[in-house]
């Protein structure tokens, strides 16, 4: 915890403003180095990267082995799209809503990320739930989803890097 140390040896907390960004309105943020360079690190700000991004297109901001962060502009309506792992979606910005069908004709396990589907899916409505900003939504291993937003919005997603994952590092880190 951070803080200032009092005269008889206590900690006390010291005073934090924070400060929630948006589409509208985000600073881009930054990395203090101590004798280093900054290219060794990557840092990017997710309402920047949706700025800067089509409607649906999943933009890694981070990244661990085969794991990713991916920032998605949500706007619109998207295609049907499926992964055979779960992932997690946290909304960032607006609102946006999430679609579910079980679906018969499951993505290939050895497929890492998301894929888009053809068409309708072709089994039975499990429901959908509505992204707030803050909120975080499970998207299940083998089902089919597709989110709306009716307002340019933000989704962070968790999940395995795969075929329409985008990495722009060049375009989104901090280089000096």
């Amino acid at each position: 915890m951070a803080g200032t140390t009092n005269v008889s040896g206590a900690v006390e907390a010291s005073s934090y403003t924070t400060v929630f960004g948006s589409l509208a309105n985000y600073t881009k943020g930054g990395v203090e180095l101590i004798n280093d360079d900054p290219r060794h690190y990557a840092f990017s700000n997710v309402y920047e990267v949706a700025n800067m991004s089509k409607p649906w297109e999943q933009v890694a901001v981070g990244k661990n082995m085969e794991y990713v962060l991916e920032v998605v502009r949500a706007e619109g309506t998207s295609g049907w799209r499926s992964a055979s792992h779960d992932q997690f979606a946290v909304c960032m910005d607006g609102e946006v809503e999430v679609e579910f069908y079980s679906i018969s004709n499951k993505v290939d396990a050895a497929v890492e990320g998301s894929v888009a589907l053809e068409g309708e899916p072709d089994g039975v409505r499990m429901g959908r739930v509505v992204l707030g900003f803050g909120h975080q939504g499970l998207l299940p291993a083998g089902a089919a989803y597709r989110m709306t937003a009716a307002n340019a919005s933000v989704v962070l997603l968790q999940t395995i890097a795969g075929a329409d994952t985008k990495f722009r590092w060049s375009e989104i880190c901090q280089t000096a």
